[in-house]
């Protein structure tokens, strides 16, 4: 008998990673970071390279320590994982298995139906309402005996919207207690509405809420590979059974310590993303393209049958976005300079003349014709 890989695996699509970008181009597709990591940063990572011939701490003791003091809980109360991604699989697979049904609002964070069908579990996608926020009425809804667990992306990705505090409260009140409610929080940090940061409150609260966190974003360090969870205690211990040994590097941990100490600078950095981000919706609508308020760092267009069509206006004038076909187009929130060039892209479609000469220019970049 031929060897075949697991059943159900074909059920699983592979993760697509945001476009990569020639060089000069614009790449607003992953939602990283547009400034550079920050150079005390840089300094304790360098320092920590000659040692790299040693395994790093796999309990991340100082890490974990250091972020349990920070928001008053139990340092077994927080785990570590090599991402937002991982920390999600990580909870998945400490509550659910086969049988077993995982809830998510869709769209949102792309990677949740593929880490649910790789535990064995059941995804359950629930519509995003008008506003392309959760539509936590039908979220309840569609809660039955076999969930164990319930994502909710706030802000969520790729749409920025968020859930408000009190609806949150009330959600979280509603779901059964023996249903994990993970409340992921990666873009937290750029969410200026009065609801930032509720998860936190409501872990404290409530027996059956987990919050995700992330250092890829704010923190400029997606390239390391470093995100946490604040879960109950015995959650977090399933985590740590399930997780992957070794799974955060020495360099990673060192660079999250050394950004934990630096968050007053990093915020000025933060400021600067969300002032950008707030560009970036007034120049799509300015347009004409129907551009949601985001709270974190991109902004989302659901343009439908017109994605294709803003997908290759972007790429005519040296834009990468993340795009999802007869969706929407996500684009992150860049540099001033990356804003500018979206800006020259949707002026050259209705403008032409030497708009439309910049972005043959800008083109050339992208190795396509405009």
């Amino acid at each position: 008998m031929p060897l075949s890989a697991r059943p159900g695996l074909d059920a699983v699509p592979a993760y697509r990673q945001g476009r990569s970008a020639p060089a000069g181009a614009s790449k607003l597709s992953s939602n990283e970071s547009p400034h550079p990591p920050l150079p005390s940063v840089v300094q304790v990572v360098q320092e920590r390279v000659a040692g790299i011939h040693r395994y790093p701490d796999m309990s991340a003791a100082a890490v974990r320590q250091a972020l349990a003091a920070r928001y008053g809980v139990d340092v077994d109360e927080v785990t570590v994982g090599a991402g937002s991604v991982e920390i999600a699989a990580q909870l998945i697979h400490a509550v659910a298995g086969a049988g077993d049904e995982v809830v998510f609002a869709w769209r949102s964070f792309e990677a949740y139906p593929s880490l649910v069908r790789i535990a064995g579990a059941t995804p359950v996608p629930v519509p995003l309402d008008a506003q392309h926020g959760h539509d936590l009425d039908a979220m309840l809804a569609a809660i039955t005996p076999r969930t164990r667990l319930v994502f909710v992306c706030n802000p969520n990705n790729p749409t920025g919207t968020v859930v408000d505090a009190d609806a949150l409260e009330r959600f979280v009140a509603a779901v059964p207690r023996d249903v994990l409610v993970v409340i992921d929080e990666a873009y937290v940090h750029f969410d200026r509405t009065a609801s930032r940061g509720a998860g936190i409150e409501l872990f404290r609260r409530h027996p059956h809420v987990a919050v995700l966190h992330t250092f890829s974003k704010a923190y400029g360090l997606a390239g390391l590979r470093i995100g946490y969870a604040i879960a109950p205690r015995e959650i977090a211990e399933a985590q740590r059974k399930v997780a992957v040994p070794f799974g955060v590097t020495d360099l990673a941990q060192a660079a999250a310590l050394a950004s934990l100490a630096a968050e007053e600078e990093l915020a000025i950095r933060i400021d600067e993303v969300v002032a950008q981000r707030e560009r970036l919706y007034a120049v799509l609508t300015a347009a004409g393209w129907p551009a949601v308020p985001s709270q974190a760092n991109f902004v989302w267009v659901p343009s439908g049958e017109r994605t294709a069509e803003l997908d290759a206006l972007l790429h005519a004038g040296g834009v990468v976005a993340r795009a999802f076909p007869g969706e929407g187009i996500r684009i992150s929130s860049g540099s001033a300079a990356d804003i500018d060039r979206v800006e020259a892209a949707l002026a050259a479609a209705v403008s032409g003349g030497d708009a439309a000469h910049d972005s043959d220019r800008d083109s050339d970049l992208m190795g396509v014709s405009a």
